[in-house]
């Protein structure tokens, strides 16, 4: 198929399930299908069970095995999704959480990759699957980058603390670059990265299999001795993670400075949302050939241009089109994404230990979730004598929802695996299994939940409240 074969096939698919959902089921947007494109999905193949080979199947499988998840996110959407995010934050009331959010994206981060890690490690053993500790932890890094677009709508709609919101929000919009640069260095460490093209980028490729190349010159003898695991050290993943991270932030600060500059010398509307356009567009393929982050470049550029540049180089009538084509934007975006996360049922394996596996892992994730959370806010509460809304940790743990980006990351993890033609290439078959188990679960169960859950506590109808 042709890019606008399935351009056509999706979107079509988007609009009948947006419109399913509208009349019928009446569930959040996103919510509403992924549920639409799974079941979709699980049609066809008991279809195919009743009527072996049956082309409607064959059709389907066409189309998934022509769309490449990892690169049509990673390097297609997720730049102008952040944008379109970041462009809707206020940096005032983003500044009332800077250390909230700042420790959740990293340390909240790397403790759920290691919580989860462990408790996968236990999981796995006890369910006799071999599978290496490394790979255990890279699977932490999947799961932990919060995706929350299916449950920000609800919380607006609500009116949940606006506060709240804004730690779920801002906390998603930094916590996915960093995971995906958490992800980076572990496959490095796992001696993976240098092989295929199915990983975020080929410069971020390069920088695992330098760090592998460096940790075999450092440890020449384990080299020679033909050992799987590419050992490396602390020292290199912090390099790492500075020059992805902070290198991605600098590079976001300067386009969102020369792009406040030229929308400030105009007043176009057409012409300026052009250039938001090619800024997205540009600075994030800048940044992947950089080996620096794109996500918070993009995140960077979305705030300072949904703040600064909204008040001080944009009018009235420029801020109207610009919120309308970017909001247009992300609904599109969103509505194939979530058709996407949904149809990638056709490819998984249904092991029954991978499906248990996978589900176990769900009381992982969030025992994880909940501890990395807890701990944060425990601390800031303790060291800076702040007062949280009231059931934040609760909250927070339960609407921190996975998606589209640990989906990328755990078949990116299947291709690089496959490619190293290793006894552990059913690894990449059990983490895909258990990474969309644990997605699935956190869009449809607490996508449908978070809201009931709000209203129980008696936090909606609350956005004005003063609480952090």
């Amino acid at each position: 198929m042709n890019f606008f074969d399935i351009a056509g096939i999706l979107v079509a698919l988007a609009a009948a399930f947006a419109f399913i959902n509208h009349k019928l089921l009446k569930l959040p947007t996103t919510v509403g299908l992924m549920l639409l494109a799974m079941l979709h999905a699980i049609a066809l193949l008991l279809i195919d069970q009743i009527v072996p080979g049956a082309t409607v199947l064959t059709v389907a499988e066409t189309l998934i095995g022509s769309i490449d998840f990892d690169q049509t996110l990673m390097q297609g959407m997720l730049g102008y999704l952040l944008f379109a995010g970041a462009l809707h934050v206020n940096l005032n009331d983003l500044k009332e959480q800077t250390a909230a959010i700042a420790l959740l994206a990293t340390i909240g981060v790397l403790a759920t990759t290691f919580i989860v890690g462990g408790l996968t490690f236990v999981i796995t053993g006890w369910l006799g699957i071999e599978v290496r500790f490394i790979y255990c932890l890279i699977f932490g890094s999947i799961v932990a980058p919060t995706d929350p677009i299916a449950v920000l709508g609800i919380f607006k709609s609500l009116g949940a603390p606006k506060s709240l919101e804004t730690k779920i929000a801002g906390e998603s919009l930094f916590n996915d670059g960093v995971g995906v640069v958490v992800f980076i260095a572990l496959l490095g460490i796992a001696g993976l990265g240098g092989h295929g093209e199915s990983h975020t980028d080929e410069n971020q490729q390069e920088k695992s299999s330098q760090v592998v190349q460096q940790s075999e010159q450092e440890h020449p003898h384990e080299a020679q001795a033909g050992t799987e695991v590419a050992e490396t050290n602390a020292s290199d993943v912090a390099k790492l993670f500075a020059l992805e991270a902070g290198g991605g932030i600098a590079l976001g600060f300067v386009l969102g400075l020369l792009a406040f500059l030229l929308l400030r010398s105009i007043d176009h509307y057409a012409t300026e949302i052009l250039i938001s356009l090619a800024v997205v567009t540009c600075g994030y393929a800048l940044a992947m050939k950089l080996h620096l982050s794109g996500p918070l470049a993009m995140v960077v550029v979305g705030l300072i241009l949904g703040n600064h540049g909204r008040t001080l180089a944009m009018s009235d009538k420029t801020r109207d089109h610009l919120d309308t084509f970017w909001e247009l934007v992300d609904e599109l975006l969103n509505a194939v994404l979530f058709v996407l996360i949904g149809l990638e049922v056709l490819v998984l394996s249904f092991q029954e230990k991978y499906l248990l596996a996978g589900a176990l892992a769900i009381p992982a994730v969030l025992l994880a979730r909940f501890l990395s959370v807890g701990t944060v806010i425990t601390a800031l509460k303790k060291s800076a004598g702040r007062k949280f809304t009231p059931h934040a940790i609760k909250v927070m743990t339960w609407g921190g929802l996975r998606g589209g980006i640990s989906v990328a990351l755990a078949l990116s993890l299947k291709e690089e695996i496959h490619a190293q033609q290793s006894k552990y290439n059913n690894v990449g078959e059990l983490i895909l299994t258990m990474t969309y188990v644990v997605v699935a679960f956190s869009i449809l169960v607490g996508g449908l939940t978070i809201g009931p859950m709000l209203n129980r506590l008696g936090l909606a109808g609350q956005s004005k409240t003063d609480a952090h």
